[in-house]
């Protein structure tokens, strides 16, 4: 085995990982790295933002399971990444993300561009360390993957010191391993089988754990083996197609939201896959009266309105499977469990807007249309603002993973670099974000990313030149709103500076138009469209006060 530079050993370890794509941009303490990357299998996407780099390593780790990989050099553009890591570390996506930084012997004093980077991503990572030797490189990148991936997923973190990556190293990649899922004890799963055969109302409250798990097959085959009925959380849509018998809708964004699902009724509650960083527990225990059955890959987090009787900690899937097979001759009557209540009131409006011709358009209406042009097995992607209340409250998923909502740490900027990672990761899809006008200009250079690679998504701009969910909150709080509105550029205009098709909505009838001819095209596209917010995202008197806000 033949010396080579640790950088060039970093990158066969990525290899090793299985990498595809590192994106990033290069920096002067990251010279070694990138020239190894120029030999290798992986290919390196120069983004126009360390943020939307990391973002489509988020969004790559999110429709994988397999970490994706940002890179930033030192200082700012280490910095830049830390709100789209943060977002990786409480969405639960795997990412790895690795800086630059300058050489060992000047980290004890003040020095151009030197912070420790270090400090700066511990409480947003799971794990992160810096590479202070070239003979650890095997062991630090399989860790940071093996850490990334295992679950819960999340954001981990390597910094390269400039000399380290420049020494010579003889050594090669340790081999990938799957992390190992624990499997529940035969007591515990007979004794939520017995929970479960006593329950009178039971319910299942499933969240992006699913998802993560490919467990969706087997939560269908469980509600259908028992009879019980399911609601899924903003990250957990399509857990089971919406037009499933028991599917019960998605919770979470106003206070009676759980009670109109059946939860208020129920006495079991399964919650699985369930992530307490969406909703809090409060809000469908508010008397802690229920008995909980816990099914996830990691022990339950402590809350005292969410305190298990029983926990089923393995892999979702076959957990599901084995506790089917345990309930599968004491089944429920769906007609007589759950509630549909919060499913007809939404799905009612969301078919009703097909006859909505308002313009400036409601979101049910411009909803309405994405819907009918995509497949079941398209993307679509939420940037954060009131829309995306929209896309989480109505939006009809049919399969996990194809309604993409950020809703852990919930930054704006998320959507437009997310449809790149997305369309890298399926060709074969049509990609579609949907944006404010609040938040289409935190990434948008990422356009050029995006025209340059050829991904053809489309992406729509909701546009009230307002922050929309402020809005929201202030009036119904104050009655009036207050350093909230904005104007806008010529949306229009400023993709065609990129390149891109763009058209702006002058009617109704001009949405879907555009939305079908842009899905044609085998470049990215923008579609503006003048939206109109009177009509109240809480839908119904019936459904409470709001419980979140973006």
């Amino acid at each position: 085995m033949s010396k080579r530079r640790a950088s060039d050993l970093f990158v066969e370890c990525l290899e090793a990982e299985g990498v595809r794509h590192v994106f990033g941009i290069p920096g002067e303490e990251t010279l070694d790295l990138n020239e190894s990357l120029a030999d290798s299998s992986v290919s390196f996407i120069p983004v126009r933002h360390e943020q939307g780099g990391a973002y489509m390593a988020d969004m790559a780790g999110r429709l994988t399971g397999r970490a994706g990989v940002c890179l930033g050099t030192l200082g700012p553009g280490a910095t830049n990444l830390v709100t789209a890591v943060a977002d990786a570390y409480l969405d639960r996506a795997p990412l790895v993300a690795i800086t630059g930084q300058g050489d060992m012997e000047r980290m004890h004093k003040e020095s151009h561009q030197y912070i420790d980077v270090v400090e700066i991503m511990r409480p947003i990572t799971k794990w992160n360390a810096r590479v202070t030797s070239p003979e650890i490189v095997p062991e630090v990148v399989r860790k940071a993957f093996k850490v990334a991936e295992s679950e819960k997923p999340g954001a981990t973190h390597l910094e390269l010191p400039e000399d380290v990556m420049a020494q010579e190293v003889d050594a090669r990649p340790l081999p990938r391993r799957q992390p190992v899922q624990p499997e529940p004890g035969a007591r515990e799963l007979l004794k939520a089988a017995d929970v479960i055969r006593s329950a009178l109302n039971p319910v299942v409250l499933a969240g992006n754990g699913v998802v993560r798990a490919r467990g969706a097959g087997a939560l269908r085959e469980f509600c259908r083996a028992t009879g019980i009925p399911a609601a899924e959380t903003f990250m957990g849509k399509g857990v089971l197609d919406y037009t499933d018998p028991h599917a019960l809708g998605t919770v979470g964004l106003q206070s009676r939201d759980y009670a109109m699902a059946g939860f208020e009724d129920a006495d079991v509650v399964i919650t699985v896959g369930y992530d307490l960083v969406e909703h809090a527990p409060k809000h469908w225990n508010p008397k802690r009266d229920k008995r909980i059955i816990v099914i996830d890959s990691v022990q339950a987090e402590i809350d005292e309105f969410f305190t298990p009787e029983v926990e089923l900690v393995g892999d979702i899937y076959h957990v599901l499977s084995r506790l089917a097979e345990e309930c599968r001759s004491v089944p429920f009557d769906p007609a007589h469990t759950g509630s549909t209540r919060l499913r007809e009131i939404i799905l009612g409006r969301f078919e009703a807007a097909k006859d909505d011709d308002a313009f400036p358009m409601q979101p049910p209406r411009v909803l309405w249309e994405i819907r009918q042009a995509l497949g079941r097995d398209d993307i679509l992607i939420s940037d954060v603002g009131l829309h995306k209340l929209w896309i989480g409250r109505m939006f009809p998923a049919h399969e996990p993973n194809t309604v993409m909502i950020a809703n852990g740490l919930a930054g704006m900027g998320f959507a437009v670099p997310c449809g790149i990672a997305a369309k890298l990761v399926h060709p074969e899809r049509k990609v579609v974000t949907v944006n404010g006008d609040g938040g289409i200009l935190m990434n948008f250079q990422e356009f050029e990313t995006a025209t340059r690679l050829r991904t053809p998504t489309v992406n729509i701009v909701w546009e009230n030149r307002q922050f929309g969910s402020i809005v929201w909150k202030q009036d119904k709080k104050f009655g009036r709103h207050f350093g909230v509105d904005f104007t806008n550029p010529d949306f229009v205009k400023l993709a065609d500076a990129f390149g891109m098709p763009a058209w702006r909505c002058e009617s109704v009838d001009d949405f879907g138009r555009y939305l079908r001819r842009a899905l044609t095209l085998d470049t990215p596209s923008l579609i503006v469209v003048p939206i109109d917010y009177s009509i109240d995202v809480a839908i119904s008197e019936e459904l409470g006060t709001e419980t979140v806000v973006t």
